[in-house]
């Protein structure tokens, strides 16, 4: 059973402070959102458009995973800065979950080497 206390030393209180500052880094803004967006070109296939020989035609896209399955999504040009704001803040919500989530197991690691050492200093 892990101790409540956790581990003892200096690599345990560095692992403390990453843990700490992704807990206060936690503040999912309710309109978050998964994925990323990009700005992609496409070609519309007429013959005599512009965009036949040129990048294509500019479109911004919401890509995002729904039931393990990607979903791809256009958003409106006017909308981008938006979506940009609210795809960020979900980045960083991740972020800060996988900080503190990394940091917990490296924890318990951690302890459980610093078990093992004081038994062996036991027998």
């Amino acid at each position: 059973m892990p101790n409540p206390d956790g581990p003892r030393g200096d690599a345990a209180t560095e692992l403390r402070k990453k843990k700490y500052h992704g807990l206060r880094r936690l503040k999912l803004p309710e309109d978050a959102l998964p994925g990323s967006l990009a700005l992609t070109h496409t070609k519309c296939g007429k013959p005599r458009c512009h965009c036949a020989e040129g990048k294509g035609h500019p479109g911004w896209q919401l890509t995002f995973m729904v039931d393990g399955k990607k979903r791809v999504e256009r958003i409106p040009a006017e909308w981008a800065e938006e979506v940009g704001r609210r795809v960020e803040a979900g980045r960083t919500f991740r972020e800060a979950v996988s900080e503190i989530l990394t940091a917990n197991a490296e924890l318990l690691v951690l302890e459980r080497k610093q078990r093992a050492k004081r038994r062996k200093k036991k027998s």
